[in-house]
């Protein structure tokens, strides 16, 4: 089957499998960002945007993203650079492994509710697991991130 959509602003057209998996599509595509963790979309290593919307790629057939804008952290680069620096300051970043899905759901929330609290923090990322950290990091590196942000719009008020 045909299917035509957008990875990262570039219009992309390709034969494929009816069963093909979101996930597999988009690695085959070169985005090396979307890893496989679970494969039963409870882990959240393969999260993508779909239509701006965070998705579980594991759990998408291709087929489904025909026609919309699918986006992966390769083309959130410049958006996630400023907050990857905060991870990575705090020491949450161990393997890696979980970072590309942590982002995305990261990203999401950021665009979504740029002032969470505390809870909504813990309820945007629950679906991600890490097996090297207890999350303390990644929860300092999102509230010292936060607080970056707020004072910097403070500033250019």
């Amino acid at each position: 089957m045909l299917i035509e959509l957008w990875i990262n602003e570039k219009k992309t057209t390709a034969e494929i499998e009816p069963d093909t998996l979101l996930i597999d599509f988009l690695r085959k595509q070169g985005c090396k960002s979307v890893k496989r963790g679970c494969e039963t979309a409870n882990c959240g290593l393969c999260t993508v945007f779909v239509d701006d919307k965070p998705v579980l790629s594991c759990s998408m057939l291709a087929a489904r993203a025909a026609g919309h804008h699918v986006v992966t952290l390769e083309g959130l680069q410049e958006e996630a650079k400023g907050f990857a620096a905060y991870i990575a300051d705090q020491g949450a970043e161990q393997c890696g492994f979980c970072n590309p899905g942590f982002m995305m759901n990261a990203i999401a929330m950021f665009r979504e509710n740029p002032d969470p609290t505390e809870e909504e923090i813990l309820e945007y990322l629950a679906g991600n697991l890490c097996r090297c950290s207890g999350y303390e990091g990644q929860m300092r590196g999102i509230r010292s991130y936060l607080a970056y942000k707020k004072k910097e719009e403070g500033a250019s008020e």
